[in-house]
Parts: structure tokens; sequence; C-alpha cells
């Protein structure tokens, strides 16, 4: 299944050894990670500027990231869908890949539920989800 994990999770992933951390192992061995340069960069910035993370520590959490995903380019939404735009570039990233969801802590992109049929999970949310998801291709 295609996942796209929204910078907020990544970025847990990295400063926590927490539910996000144990979903991007997960995801990067069962799934498909979907990435983009925008989420990417967005997690340089927040990893540096927000958390104080060297320069090489930043690069290193990236190239890592980057090794074990597919990274796309977006196709921009054909009309906005969310007040923030970086919010969209998220969603575009989803859309474009091709994902079944898109894991993340924003509570306005988890208030959409849904988008094009793109599932909108919180990182506890996708272990529901996922089991679901199983169930149903199992015939289960």
């Amino acid at each position: 299944m295609k996942i796209a994990l929204d910078t907020n999770v990544l970025v847990a992933a990295f400063i926590a050894h927490g539910n996000c951390n144990e979903l991007l192992e997960h995801c990067i061995v069962q799934h498909e990670v979907i990435l983009s340069e925008f989420i990417l960069n967005e997690m340089r910035d927040v990893l540096a500027r927000k958390f104080m993370f060297t320069q090489d520590e930043v690069q290193s959490s990236v190239r890592l990231v980057r090794t074990r995903a597919r990274l796309i380019e977006p196709v921009r939404l054909p009309v906005p869908v969310c007040r923030d735009p970086d919010d969209d570039a998220i969603l575009a990233t989803a859309r474009s890949g091709g994902c079944a969801a898109i894991v993340t802590g924003d509570k306005d992109l988890t208030a959409l539920k849904c988008y094009e049929g793109i599932r909108i999970l919180t990182p506890s949310e996708f272990w529901e989800f996922e089991n679901d998801a199983v169930g149903r291709a199992g015939g289960g």
C-alpha cells in the first residue's frame, strides 16, 4: 500500500522513540512510503530550526528517509483545498503518488478525513486502518 507521511510524522520519528518512530519503520518495511522534495525540505527546516539538529544530523536524517521512500514530483491541486498552501502540497503529494492514505498530526488535514478517496489519518488511526485494509484484502 502507498502511504504519504506528513512532515510532522517524519520529524516526530526522529526526535522521539514512540508511535511515529514505530510507524515510520513499519511503513518502510511493509508499505511504499511516498514523499516529495517539499516534504523533505520542510523536514530539514523543522529539524534545524525548531529542534536544533546540526546540519550533519539533518542531512543524515533526510538521507535515510530519501533512500527508503519513493520521491515523486506532485502535480498541484486543481483548486486549493486547505487554508494553508503547505497542507495542499501534502494532499498533492499523496494524490500524485496514488496513495491510499496520508498519515499526519496536522489537525487541519485530519479534519478532512478523506480527500479524493485518500484517507487522512493520525498516526494512531493508521494502525486500525491498516488492520482493516489487510482484513479486506485477505477476504476477512
